[in-house]
């Protein structure tokens, strides 16, 4: 009974699933494109190389990337390629193992948040967008 209702509603359920993963993405985002300048500083003092530049990959990818997944705009290959980036602001912002107390606390859990996020993407690059997107397969 439920899995006949998941299959009537899977392109519905795909959209919102797309739209859910992707609004920490576009916020963030947002955030940052409104202060590139401060976003920069505190990459830099993260000691992620060349901060300008990351701040600007963060922008596209977080922002723009984002809202083509809302839209279903090249959803497989984009779900990949921000699998590649959620793993590498893990690796670069959450780094826990080298931390203490209550930072060391949060960013575990902002590591494993990653990682979940991850898995949702992989599932999306699994699914593609469904029927609901501007492009489709």
């Amino acid at each position: 009974m439920l899995s006949d209702w998941t299959e009537r509603n899977r392109d519905v359920l795909i959209l919102v699933a797309r739209v859910l993963l992707m609004t920490l993405f576009v916020t963030s985002g947002w955030s940052k494109l409104m202060s590139f300048t401060g976003t920069a500083g505190y990459m830099a003092s993260l000691g992620v190389p060349l901060p300008e530049v990351a701040t600007a990959i963060a922008i596209v990818m977080e922002f723009f990337v984002a809202l083509a997944l809302i839209l279903g705009i090249y959803t497989r290959p984009l779900a990949l390629l921000m699998v590649l980036f959620t793993l590498g602001t893990a690796l670069l912002g959450h780094h826990f193992w080298t931390m203490e107390g209550a930072a060391r606390a949060m960013n575990q859990i902002n590591f494993y948040k990653n990682l979940s996020i991850m898995g949702g993407l992989l599932l999306l690059a699994v699914t593609g967008a469904g029927k609901i997107a501007i492009t489709r397969k």
